[in-house]
């Protein structure tokens, strides 16, 4: 988009645009997402930004009204392979937090001084200054969902000293922390200072845009569930998805509720929402990590007006398209998990839990396990398909994380014994996020490019309804024919 086109979005406040950019008002040094209700700006004062970050690092201030750091991510993100889509996808995970730059660059494979390089010169902003806006986030939503201490908030979203923390919350939102507390959705819940194990739990929104087809989403996961790591509650439409995780500094147990009246139009009129979700950590630090894994899994920062868009003009697609807008291609929590999941299957992946699993040490419902590390799982069966995955996945074989090279984790995995093309398909479309697989044995055309993943979940579930209405037509006609026989 150019500048005229990205200022007919603010001046329209297309929505469909949150999160994609930002802009900044000169005469105020506010900066807002496209979609702010206040009083559209003159062009002559409107600066555009592709982060939040590049706008903050500008000395703009974030708006009160519209929050543009509670905006999806950018679906540029997740379908972006190179170096600056692996960064910001790693700097998202909070690897910058834990390794700094040094070890971002070592994950890219790359010098941190070509990363500061390319990140600057596409995005405005360095590393160092993306994961400060991203702990200003988290920041703030810890102070006004939670009653911790503020010391602890500072440390607890990734601040190297309560300083530099009161420094960028007066930056980023003209207040200082407690302003911000003050200013807190009074009527939100919040969770306990002295509750500090698994049971404090962090209420969030997590937003996405556009309609987001919930049912179907919900229906995978519980048709994917592992007992004793995963558990869905609840009756279809008020749906509760929790399962555990395991997480850079400690254990977490997350909830997220599937929100009823999945929005029938892609418009201006209905331009998203939000999945609520509860987040119960055993260490506040990894807050950040946690919701982004969580975004991953409900592919949360996707754009479905471009995925519709192209899918909806094959006359194939269209009638699917048409039924379900905005359905999404699930990823992973846990990409390790995911791929050993892939390989064995559900039964399998509940013995393994059993087995090797670690025991939380505060069980909650049916969750009661974390999945075995890889290394647990290298020894569970020598010389075997699994051992072998498990091994390659603990020793660095092959990376999965949020910044590995698809291309690079593909032949990796396609190198390893046991290992076929339609399990690497189902690991690349899970565990890696890539919008654009096509599986092996699927007619998906390059025309559908490039989100031929949504287009094999539009098609797979196509024949699971399918399959279920003859199921339940069966059901029926052995009933008649019971109560005729009768």
């Amino acid at each position: 988009m150019d500048e005229d086109t990205r200022y007919e979005a603010v001046r329209s406040r297309d929505a469909r645009f949150d999160g994609e950019f930002f802009f900044g008002v000169a005469t105020t040094g506010i900066y807002c997402r496209p979609s702010c209700p206040a009083v559209t700006p003159k062009r002559r004062n409107v600066r555009f930004f592709a982060t939040a970050a590049a706008a903050q690092g500008s000395g703009f201030r974030a708006c009160r009204r519209c929050r543009p750091d509670a905006v999806p991510g950018s679906a540029e993100w997740n379908a972006r392979a190179d170096v600056v889509g692996r960064a910001m996808r790693l700097i998202g995970d909070g690897v910058v937090d834990r390794e700094g730059v040094a070890g971002l660059a070592v994950r890219l494979g790359y010098s941190a001084r070509q990363v500061q390089r390319q990140l600057t010169a596409e995005l405005g902003a360095g590393p160092v200054a993306l994961a400060r806006a991203q702990r200003a986030h988290t920041a703030r939503v810890l102070v006004q969902t939670t009653d911790l201490p503020i010391t602890e908030v500072a440390f607890a979203a990734g601040f190297g000293s309560l300083r530099q923390f009161n420094d960028t919350i007066r930056a980023v939102y003209a207040s200082t922390p407690s302003e911000l507390r003050t200013a807190g959705t009074p009527s939100a819940p919040k969770a306990p200072a002295q509750e500090t194990g698994p049971s404090a739990g962090i209420p969030l929104r997590l937003a996405h845009r556009g309609p987001y087809q919930s049912a179907a989403v919900f229906d995978l996961l519980a048709r994917e569930a592992v007992p004793g790591i995963e558990e869905i509650v609840g009756t279809p439409g008020r749906r509760t998805y929790r399962r555990t995780l395991r997480l850079p500094y400690g254990t977490g147990i997350v909830a997220v509720d599937e929100r009823p009246g999945a929005l029938k139009s892609a418009s201006l009129a209905h331009p998203g929402g939000w999945l609520d979700a509860h987040l119960h950590l055993t260490d506040h630090r990894d807050l950040t990590t946690a919701v982004q894994r969580l975004r991953r899994l409900f592919d949360l920062d996707a754009d479905p007006y471009a995925v519709d868009e192209r899918l909806g003009d094959d006359p194939r697609l269209a009638p699917l398209v048409a039924a379900r807008p905005g359905l999404r291609s699930p990823g992973a929590a846990d990409p390790e998990e995911l791929a050993v999941r892939a390989l064995v299957g559900r039964a399998e992946a509940e013995r393994l839990v059993r087995r090797y699993g670690k025991t939380l040490d505060a069980p909650s419902g049916g969750l009661t396990h974390l999945f075995p590390e890889p290394s647990a799982l290298a020894e569970a069966a020598p010389g075997g398909p699994l051992a072998t995955l498990a091994t390659a996945l603990a020793d660095g074989t092959v990376r999965l994380d949020a910044g590995a090279d698809r291309d690079d984790a593909e032949h990796a995995l396609l190198a390893l014994p046991g290992m076929d093309a339609a399990t690497v398909a189902v690991i690349r479309t899970r565990a890696l996020g890539d919008p654009d697989v096509a599986p092996p044995g699927i007619d998906v055309p390059d025309a559908w490019r490039p989100w031929r993943s949504y287009a094999v979940q539009h098609m797979e579930l196509a024949e699971h309804v399918e399959h279920a209405e003859q199921v339940q037509h069966v059901q029926h006609l052995r009933t008649a024919g019971e109560l005729e026989s009768r």
